[in-house]
C-alpha cells in the first residue's frame, strides 16, 4: 500500500514501544510470543543499523543533504534541552536507515457500530490503543483477522516512537527529511514522552506530547527570526484544528447514532443495552454520516483555497477506527495549551502541573482537562 508521509505525519507519526524482551518473559502463548518476537526482531534490526551522528559529520562520504539534517538535529537537541527543559540524556545521537518510508505499521480497531477502541495491554506502558508492527504485512494480516470478527480497523504508517527510556532513540531516514518545523515537532514530541507519560493513558501522553512538540516548534522558529517559514507552520496548524474539528463533529453525530455512552473518564463505551435500530438502518446512517464528512471535507479544503495536505486521508474507506485514530491526538491539546498558558508560558511550571496531574485518578485528570479546554 502506497502512503502520503505529507498527511500522515502529523497524524500518525506517534508510537510509544513497551520493555519488549522483559514483555515475552513475563507472558505466554504463541500469538503473544510471535508478537513481541516480531517487535523485538524489530527493534533489534534498529539498533543494529545505528550509527553515531559524530561519526557521520565526519564521514566525507555522508551525504550533504543528510550531512545538513544531522547537523540541524544537534541544534534542535541542544535547544531542546536549554530552552525546552526536556530531558535529552543520549537520545537522537545517532542515526538508522530501516530502509522503508514508515518505522512500524499502527493498527486500531473499534467495533462496527461504536466508537469505543479496542485496547491492548502492555507491560509498564499500560493498556493502549494500538498495536503496532515492524512490517506492513505484519499489520495488515492482524487488521484481516480483526476485521472478520466484525471490527472496524484502521492500519497506519507511523515515522516515529519513542522507547520511553528503554533504549536510546535515534534519529530515523523516516523522519530526518521532513521539513524543518515538522522535524523539530516529531523530536520535542518524543522527547516530552520522557518527561511526562501516565500508564495506559494513550489520550492524555499524546495530547500532552502533542502540544509540547508544537509549542517547541513555534519556539524554534521564533528563536531563528524564520517569520515566513513560522506563518507557513502556524497556518498547517490552523487547518490541523480544522480537520480535528470536522473529524470531532462527526464522531459526535455517529456516537448519538450508536447510543454510546461515556465512562467516567470521558472515554466512548459501547452501549450495554439493545439498540434501538437494526443493524441493517445503523449501517445505512452510518454511511450517511461518513458521506457528509466528505462533504465537509470539500467545504473546508475550499475555504483552504484547495490544499490537498488530508486529501490521503480521505482517499480510503473512513470508518470508527480510522475516526478515533485523530481523536487520541487532539481531544485532549486545549486543556493542555490553557494550562501552559495558566503557568505564564513556563514550561518548567507546566511540565510539573502537568506531572501532578498524572498522578491524578484517570476519570479525574481527563474530566479536568476537558472543563479547563473549553474555558
Amino acid at each position: 500500500m502506497k502512503w502520503s508521509l505529507e498527511p500522515v505525519r502529523r497524524l500518525r507519526k506517534w508510537l510509544v514501544a513497551p520493555a519488549l524482551l522483559a514483555a515475552v518473559l513475563a507472558m505466554s502463548g504463541c500469538q503473544t510470543l510471535s508478537y513481541y518476537g516480531q517487535a523485538i526482531k524489530g527493534q533489534y534490526e534498529i539498533v543494529a543499523r545505528e550509527e553515531r551522528i559524530e561519526k557521520l559529520l565526519a564521514d566525507a562520504q555522508t551525504p550533504a543533504p543528510l550531512q545538513a539534517k544531522l547537523q540541524l538535529v544537534q541544534r534542535l537537541r541542544a535547544f531542546a534541552a536549554k530552552d525546552l527543559k526536556l530531558p535529552v540524556d543520549r537520545h537522537y545521537q545517532k542515526y538508522a536507515d530501516v530502509g522503508r518510508p514508515f518505522v512500524v505499521w499502527d493498527v486500531e480497531a473499534a467495533p462496527e457500530f461504536s466508537l469505543e477502541p479496542k485496547t491492548w495491554w502492555y507491560p509498564f506502558a499500560g493498556r493502549l490503543e494500538y498495536r503496532g508492527y515492524f512490517s506492513e504485512r505484519g499489520a495488515q494480516d492482524y487488521a484481516a483477522r480483526l476485521q472478520k470478527k466484525g471490527y472496524d480497523v484502521y492500519v497506519g504508517g507511523v515515522p516515529a516512537y519513542s522507547t520511553l527510556g528503554w533504549f536510546k532513540d535515534p534519529v530515523l531516514n523516516t523522519f530526518i527529511f521532513d521539513p524543518e518545523p515538522d522535524l523539530a515537532e516529531t523530536l520535542f514530541h518524543e522527547l516530552g514522552h520522557q518527561r511526562v507519560f501516565a500508564s495506559g493513558d494513550t489520550d492524555f501522553n499524546e495530547a500532552f506530547a502533542t502540544t509540547v512538540g508544537q509549542e517547541g516548534a513555534r519556539r524554534w522558529l521564533r528563536a531563528k527570526g524564520d517569520q515566513a517559514t513560522s506563518e507557513k507552520y502556524l497556518a498547517e496548524l490552523r487547518r490541523t484544528r480544522q480537520f480535528a474539528r470536522l473529524i470531532a463533529n462527526t464522531r459526535e453525530r455517529l456516537e448519538a447514532l450508536y447510543e454510546d455512552t461515556r465512562t467516567e473518564e470521558g472515554q466512548v463505551q459501547a452501549v450495554k443495552k439493545k439498540r434501538a435500530l437494526p443493524p441493517e438502518q445503523l449501517r445505512r446512517e452510518k454511511q450517511d454520516l461518513l458521506d457528509r464528512l466528505r462533504r465537509e471535507y470539500a467545504q473546508l479544503k475550499a475555504q483552504w483555497g484547495g490544499d490537498t495536505e488530508y486529501d490521503e486521508w480521505f482517499a480510503h474507506p473512513i470508518n470508527n477506527a480510522q475516526l478515533n485514530s485523530v481523536a487520541a491526538y487532539y481531544d485532549l491539546v486545549p486543556g493542555f495549551e490553557r494550562l501552559l498558558e495558566l503557568n505564564g508560558g513556563d514550561l518548567e511550571k507546566f511540565y510539573q502541573a502537568v506531572e501532578r496531574l498524572a498522578g491524578e485518578p484517570k476519570a479525574e485528570r481527563h474530566q479536568w482537562l476537558r472543563t479547563l479546554g473549553s474555558r
